[in-house]
């Protein structure tokens, strides 16, 4: 039987006479009590001093339990207890053995004596108890002498761990103003001593810094305010330390700190306020709609959603010329234009502007009104602004046969500012590639420059162009729809060409063809064609037209017999006429074969001079041989027409004059009326032309501007068939492709006294009392020796004409 003992941390140890008694009611009673069935009389044998014959073998253990303190510091080896067998009779025959967790390496036994001693260090948080086993052995033998028992050795306690606080250090957030004891944040501190023994694990909590804004529960560690109306505009960020402090903080505890970062969130509780109550701006008034004239801004302490601005305009004249709006990244109020603005018709505008906060709290609604106002006065300056149509756009229907020079619209265009330009006319040519249409440049009547024609272009986008005189860089423009109406001018015609056989066994009155026509005119009423013989065909004994009244026609036979030896091929004029005002009709011819066919109406054959021809040359040779005939005359004929056509080359020879070109009269007395188409006093001296009498107006030409001279008055008056003439002429001279590049017009301006630069005419050369010499031109070589001979000295007779 094992016994161990020790009492306490004292080696006080039974002696062997009590030992022995001990053992033997530990027996006993861990016998009685091990729950193992028990025989008749064995129970009675075990009470009585009398020796039994059948007494059961004692070898049950006393199941002590060894204690020793961690963290021994000597220099010895710990004592931890003393392990004995009722067969040791301390001779050294019993042998000791320790196995289990730890043996070995942490606790030795004293093979002989069974004393257990810890050889490390101990350390109850890492490890609060070790299960070994023991075994007594025969020492000689080997043999036990007990079955091997176990035992637990537990680690006691002592406070040798502080408070850690694990999930430090701490963020928070509590909304400022909040009410003295709202809850922050909990901290919790964790003590790895045993909580069971002793207070080594009793933790107290107490705050070191952050009073008296903060205080924290010492027993469950929740911080909560200690002070109130705490203001984050005044201050945002708190660090709190909080200490956790064992043996339930009395003298001589272990204590640990951690650091909690308290943050006030932001609440509603400034009003906004505009750090300026008059805003002055300005915009010119040519600024584009949704433009930006200008920024106010109402001042917020609170952040966040608490910050947010809604500006409106409440009062002022401008509140239907501008808008208001808020920008969400910077909560700034954006004055923007909201239509058109004219400095002509009003140069300044006052708004009163609101800025007031969305989202209210109504703890804080004493602290308001959480809205500001102020005055926003904007002026509107003055620029130079481009010409304005009126209307902003036209449409205009004109008919496609209009003669050329008409005149189909006036567009007019004035300038907005004060001084009112005068407006010059023209056209954006890329918007009329074609030049179909002419504008009059100062009385902006457009006109038409070409024939139109709906079936080619039915509709016509042009811009006209409308410019200051005095600032060309201020360019208006206004957007003119043109739509050709439709005149009847297509004549209707077959869409292709018609070939049709009639069979010989052909009967009178036998359908052989169905025929239709187009026409590229479009009539309001639609399309309906008559048909009819030509008149030369009116009589035709062979065939006869039959008008389906549906745009189609049926060509019928109105007699039998025919033969393709006596005609192999008939030609039907067909007469087509449309419904249109005027009616428009042209013929087309319908080509009738003659074929032999079988009783079916299949043809058979439609050449009987099929046989006639060589066996190597085809019909389809022939035709082909034909084409290349036709189209060799044709060339000859083209290249002769052009040789017939070409002109001599204006080359001016080294040796020629040009003034030796004499034009001749034939009649006498008819050139004065050449003189009629310009008044040539005019030329001379302008004043002198007025002063005779009214002032003539010039026919042969329309000045394009009204004067670049404020010294010279204007005489000549718009005239509309000056410009259907020209215009007219214009367009035969592109169309005429032989013509010489004359199309050219030069605008010569009046010239004379009245002008500045003085007369630049020699019509009155001759009458002026200075002579000039021209001496000079002798030494400019032969090409000039005609003029020098002219205008030079003369040394010999002057030359007859």
């Amino acid at each position: 039987m094992w016994t161990s003992g020790r009492m306490s941390n004292a080696k006080s140890w039974l002696g062997l006479g009590m030992s022995l008694y001990f053992w033997g009611l530990m027996d006993l009673t861990t016998t009685v009590l091990s729950g193992t069935p028990t025989p008749p009389g064995e129970l009675e044998a075990l009470l009585s001093d009398k020796p039994q014959s059948h007494l059961r073998t004692k070898r049950s253990w006393v199941w002590n339990q060894f204690f020793v303190l961690e963290e021994y510091t000597g220099t010895d080896p710990l004592y931890v207890g003393k392990l004995h067998s009722d067969m040791d009779r301390g001779d050294g025959s019993i042998k000791y053995i320790l196995s289990g967790e730890g043996a070995g390496v942490v606790f030795t036994i004293d093979d002989t004596t069974g004393d257990i001693h810890a050889i490390q260090r101990l350390d109850r948080e890492e490890r609060a108890q070790y299960t070994l086993r023991a075994q007594a052995l025969d020492r000689r033998t080997g043999r036990p002498m007990e079955p091997e028992s176990e035992f637990i050795i537990k680690i006691q306690d002592i406070n040798d761990n502080e408070p850690k606080f694990l999930e430090g250090p701490y963020v928070a957030t509590v909304p400022e103003m909040s009410p003295v004891g709202t809850s922050v944040i909990q901290v919790t501190a964790t003590d790895a001593d045993d909580p069971t023994y002793g207070n080594s694990a009793r933790v107290v909590y107490s705050i070191l810094q952050g009073q008296p804004y903060f205080s924290v529960d010492s027993k469950t560690g929740v911080i909560r305010t200690a002070l109130m109306n705490m203001d984050r505009e005044a201050k945002e960020y708190y660090e709190v330390i909080i200490q956790a402090k064992d043996m339930g903080g009395q003298l001589g505890g272990l204590a640990g700190t951690t650091t909690v970062n308290i943050t006030l969130s932001d609440v509603n509780d400034n009003p906004p306020r505009f750090p300026q109550k008059h805003y002055q701006m300005s915009v010119l008034e040519s600024a584009p709609v949704s433009s930006t004239v200008g920024r106010v801004f109402a001042k917020d302490l609170d952040e966040g959603i608490n910050a947010e601005m809604k500006y409106t305009i409440v009062d002022g004249d401008g509140a239907d010329a501008f808008d208001i709006n808020t920008d969400p990244n910077f909560q700034v109020g954006i004055i923007t234009v909201k239509k058109p603005l004219s400095f002509e018709s009003k140069k300044s505008y006052t708004l009163k502007v609101e800025g007031a906060n969305p989202h209210l709290e109504m703890r804080f609604l004493n602290l308001g009104p959480f809205q500001d106002t102020t005055t926003v006065h904007i002026s509107v300056e003055d620029v130079d602004e481009p010409p304005v149509f009126e209307p902003g756009f036209y449409f205009v229907e004109v008919p496609e046969d209009v003669a050329i020079g008409t005149t189909i619209q006036i567009i007019s265009a004035k300038d907005p500012d004060v001084t009112n330009n005068s407006i010059r006319y023209s056209i954006d040519r890329s918007s009329d590639p074609g030049r179909f249409f002419y504008v009059d440049i100062t009385t902006g009547a457009l006109m038409t420059a070409r024939p139109l024609d709906r079936e080619e272009f039915a509709w016509h986008n042009i811009t006209v162009l409308a410019m200051e005189m005095n600032n060309p860089s201020q360019v208006g423009s206004v957007s003119v729809t043109i739509k050709v109406l439709d005149v009847n001018d297509n004549a209707p015609e077959f869409p292709r060409f018609y070939e049709a056989f009639v069979c010989e066994n052909a009967k009178a009155g036998q359908l052989i063809q169905t025929v239709s026509a187009v026409d590229q005119d479009d009539p309001h009423n639609g399309q309906h064609f008559h048909y009819s013989l030509a008149p030369e065909a009116a009589n035709n004994p062979n065939f006869t037209v039959r008008d389906n009244q549906d745009n189609t026609a049926r060509i019928l036979t109105r007699r039998s017999g025919f033969r393709q030896q006596e005609q192999s091929v008939f030609y039907l004029p067909i007469l087509i006429a449309d419904n249109g005002q005027p009616v428009l009709s042209s013929t087309g011819t319908l080509t009738i074969q003659v074929c032999s066919c079988d009783d079916d109406g299949h043809v058979l054959s439609c050449s009987p001079e099929a046989y006639m021809l060589p066996v190597s040359l085809s019909r389809g040779a022939l035709i082909a041989i034909l084409a290349c005939i036709f189209v060799l005359l044709v060339l000859v004929l083209l290249i002769l027409s052009m040789r017939r056509h070409r002109k001599q080359p204006y080359i001016i020879d080294d040796e020629e004059n040009i003034h030796e070109n004499i034009v001749r009269y034939d009649d006498e007395g008819g050139g004065e009326e050449d003189t009629e188409a310009f008044d040539i006093a005019a030329m001379w001296n302008p004043r002198e032309a007025q002063a005779g009498g009214a002032p003539k107006s010039r026919q042969d030409m329309l000045p394009e501007i009204e004067s670049l001279s404020r010294y010279v008055p204007q005489t000549c008056a718009v005239n509309s068939t000056v410009h259907s003439y020209v215009l007219a002429k214009l367009y035969e001279a592109d169309m005429d492709l032989w013509a010489p590049p004359f199309d050219s017009l030069q605008t010569y301006m009046f010239e004379g006294d009245g002008s500045v630069a003085g007369s630049l005419s020699s019509l009155q050369s001759a009458t002026s009392d200075s002579e000039q010499s021209f001496d000079f031109l002798t030494d400019w070589g032969p090409r000039f020796r005609k003029l020098a001979e002219l205008y030079g000295a003369s040394e010999g007779p002057a030359p007859l004409w």
